[in-house]
């Protein structure tokens, strides 16, 4: 009953309307309610937000595939992220041709799989090239044979090694590929009415060019949705990006080879006396037996040290190091 008007209501209503302070129309038009259609059959679970945070990750993705692929292919890789849409799985399974290449991936921690598909003239540039030929695809498309399903086997895994990289910032993965059908029967990982997120991927070996389709179940992805979003992805990579670059460095530094070098003296002798060294020749050097020793990393000195014995082995014992400030 509180929605009915008193006298008093009423008429401050008909005298607003009377005086022009209050337009009618304006209140028709507010009163009518904006109904938007929903299509149960396709609800929509993927917001643009999400979508936009898929291409920025698998723009990365991309970026690693033109730098990787070469390496096994040898010819220019290109590779552009065309675009992102959410579709059901069967509207997708449909989409496919036959023979097709999917490769099933597991998405480790994340329940379920997800589906790479990759175009065929991209299957047999692949192959041609990685048997010495220069990657041109079939003109006739057929069947796989076991020999160059072990070889895209073998691209598509390295292929799928590279996802970890890219979604850090959202989860640690360990993506791996279970197996790869030539026939989308078989790769039916989920209900044909369960939404899912494709991305699409342009792929150029050379001149041959094709597209590679991800799809993501939304099943797959519903642990971390609400880390799908480019705020969250930006702000966590710029925390990752400066510690995981001075690992980086670290750990390319702590790997490289330096040569070492301690001096135990140095003497001068003429060519005539060098070209007439025996075996149990003894040359003086200009130090002294408990004189310590010089050592060099590369061209550098940095250290003093005494001689001696490690086993059966020559060493040296580290006794003072020398500051940049004293060279």
């Amino acid at each position: 009953m509180s929605d009915i008007l008193s006298q008093n209501e009423i008429d401050n209503l008909l005298q607003a309307l009377s005086s022009g302070e209050v337009d009618a129309e304006e209140m028709k038009a507010s009163s009518e309610k904006q109904v938007k259609n929903y299509d149960f059959s396709r609800p929509s679970k993927f917001s643009k937000e999400h979508l936009r945070t898929l291409e920025i990750i698998f723009e990365h993705y991309g970026r690693l595939l033109s730098t990787n692929l070469p390496v096994y292919l040898r010819k220019n890789i290109q590779v552009e992220v065309m675009n992102s849409e959410a579709v059901t799985y069967m509207e997708f399974s449909n989409s496919l041709s036959n023979p097709v290449l999917l490769g099933i991936v597991n998405f480790e921690p994340l329940e379920g799989n997800i589906i790479i598909e990759m175009a065929s003239k991209l299957g047999y540039a692949i192959v041609d090239r990685m048997l010495g030929g220069e990657g041109e695809p079939l003109d006739k498309i057929r069947e796989y044979s076991e020999i160059e399903l072990l070889i895209i086997e073998r691209i598509m895994t390295a292929c799928v090694q590279l996802l970890r990289e890219p979604w850090e910032n959202v989860v640690d993965i360990h993506p791996r590929l279970e197996r790869i059908e030539t026939n989308s029967q078989f790769a039916q990982i989920i209900s044909p009415s369960e939404m899912i997120a494709i991305v699409t991927i342009s792929i150029k070996i050379g001149d041959v060019e094709g597209f590679m389709n991800v799809c993501l179940p939304y099943i797959t992805l519903e642990p971390v949705m609400d880390k799908l979003n480019t705020k969250f992805w930006y702000s966590n990579m710029q925390e990752r990006s400066g510690m995981e670059y001075a690992e980086a460095i670290e750990s390319l530094i702590s790997k490289a080879v330096i040569p070492v070098k301690a001096i135990l003296g140095n003497s001068v002798i003429s060519v005539s006396d060098f070209s007439g060294l025996q075996v149990g020749d003894i040359v003086r050097l200009d130090t002294k037996v408990n004189q310590e020793l010089d050592v060099y990393v590369g061209d550098i000195k940095k250290f003093t040290a005494l001689p001696g014995a490690s086993g059966e082995d020559y060493a040296v014992r580290i006794t003072s190091v020398i500051r940049e400030e004293q060279q």
